[in-house]
């Protein structure tokens, strides 16, 4: 029944809806006449605080993701041996296969038990897999015992920022949601929220390596990738005071669907969007992971110099260039739309990446040149993809299914930046030389850039501005359909 869909979210209005439970909805109305000075104060409070609470949360994500990726320089030269591309690789991939499982579970865990309950136990898990990388070790000094038991704290990290994903961008978009101001914002501020402060934890992981690093005079120690580590925790630990207190968005409290949900009559409807918001997640990930966690690595076999230092301050340059995109996408989500700004994003990235994949020969000869065109097509995905795809998660569904769906949709990414970051490294060394092995990732990652173009614009549907139209559409077509369960939250 997906024609429905296409047709009822053309639709700018739903004529008097069926509330399905009327009983849950008499008593929510009681509730909020008899309240509705405190309710009022605490959605005004819980929105700024969710936002921003989600805000720092991606934040530290980006950094404990890309922190990874300037410690590969470190790790091969503290365990030459040891330290091979099967680890580097399976080191890099713990983390993104971890978040797979993680955005699967707590997607579909916050819809059923809560935003907040979600959300604790995220941060537990992430937490935990933090502790247990920074103090791995192996058996009797084992360095290959001591790089498994990193691979499994990132991976049981991975987990919990895993969960972190459905669950702050689910709370940003619905906490944008509670104010007229937020639903004109809602592209900058779910923006800001979610991809930009991602990104930001990517530029601060290579602050962080430098400040390390010259803090030990550039010796080389084990003591710089524990410290590099473990300051991942902090963040995450402060959090945890906001997170207890944090109250569930107006919308969940009225629409949560925490059991006998109709997946099939949900599939039914929610197929297409489900699978373009995927689908163009994964075609993102697919690029932008091993391109932002490998730069250092890129820049070292260009740069003729070839320090670690300047190759981790080179890959901080580049990753710079995120922050813009990000804050031009938000503004062009709310100007043109949010699945026209993620085409023109995909569009524009494919360009650069065929310009520099087809002539990186003489942009290499000046390599400033190439810091920058690097940068700029970095850029260019946040501007589409990377900030688009929270919104178009969020929006493209219901709110009793928000999570599942953005869960999902995340989760396909990233498996797409998991196998990305798997084939990056082998696809370069297939070839001849270094340089045409760059030359090569270039040009493949533009070609999966183009197809998410084309995905995005058919697949991904136009959204409303107010989120609450699409709840409405989907109560009504539950009646419908002869669904019978009940919807609200009124103790979370």
């Amino acid at each position: 029944m997906s024609d429905d869909y296409d047709s009822d979210r053309k639709t700018a209005t739903v004529t008097n809806p069926t509330v399905i439970n009327e009983s849950l909805t008499n008593s929510t109305e009681a509730n909020n006449n008899n309240n509705d000075t405190t309710v009022g104060t605490i959605t005004a409070r819980s929105s700024i605080t969710t936002v921003l609470v989600s805000g720092v949360a991606l934040f530290s994500d980006g950094y404990n993701a890309q922190i990874i990726g300037y410690m590969n320089l470190v790790l091969a030269k503290l365990y030459p041996v040891t330290f091979t591309s099967i680890i580097k690789t399976r080191l890099s991939n713990a983390y993104l296969i971890g978040e797979i499982f993680g955005m699967l579970f707590f997607g579909c865990a916050i819809d059923r038990l809560g935003r907040r309950t979600g959300i604790i136990f995220a941060t537990l898990f992430l937490v935990l897999g933090i502790v247990l990388a920074t103090a791995a070790h192996g058996k009797g000094g084992s360095e290959l015992g001591m790089f498994w038991m990193m691979i499994i704290g990132r991976g049981v990290s991975g987990f919990g920022a895993g969960g972190e994903y459905p669950t702050c961008g689910t709370g940003s978009a619905e906490a944008s949601d509670e104010t007229s101001f937020g639903r004109r914002r809602r592209g900058m501020l779910v923006a800001v929220a979610t991809d930009f402060a991602i990104d930001f934890g990517f530029v601060i992981a290579g602050v962080v390596a430098l400040i390390v690093l010259a803090a030990y005079h550039q010796n080389l120690n084990d003591g710089i990738w524990r410290v590099c580590f473990g300051l991942g925790f902090v963040l995450p630990v402060a959090l945890l005071f906001f997170r207890l207190n944090r109250f569930q968005s107006t919308q969940y409290r009225k629409h949560a669907m925490k059991k006998d949900i109709p997946y099939m009559l949900v599939l039914k409807r929610y197929w297409k969007p489900m699978l373009g918001t995927s689908l163009a997640w994964f075609m993102y990930d697919f690029v932008t992971y091993p391109f932002g966690i490998f730069s250092s690595s890129i820049v070292s076999t260009l740069n003729p110099n070839n320090t670690i230092t300047q190759n981790i301050g080179y890959g901080t340059v580049i990753n710079l260039f995120y922050l813009p995109g990000c804050l031009t996408g938000g503004l062009l989500m709310d100007r043109i739309g949010r699945k026209q700004t993620m085409t023109l994003g995909f569009v524009l990235w494919a360009i650069l990446g065929f310009i520099i994949g087809g002539a990186l020969g003489p942009i290499q000869s000046v390599f400033p040149l190439f810091v920058v065109l690097y940068g700029i097509f970095n850029a260019l995905g946040e501007m589409g993809p990377g900030v688009a795809t929270f919104l178009c998660g969020a929006e493209s569904f219901p709110t009793p299914l928000r999570g599942h769906f953005l869960g999902l949709a995340a989760a396909v990414g990233k498996a797409g930046a998991a196998i990305g970051t798997q084939v990056f490294t082998p696809i370069q060394n297939s070839f001849s030389d270094d340089q045409k092995g760059i030359q090569g990732v270039f040009l493949i990652g533009a070609a999966f850039a183009a197809t998410g173009g084309l995905i995005s614009w058919f697949l991904i549907p136009t959204m409303d501005k107010d989120m609450e139209t699409e709840d409405e559409r989907f109560r009504a077509y539950l009646e419908e359909n002869g669904y019978t369960g009940t919807f609200g939250d009124l103790t979370a």
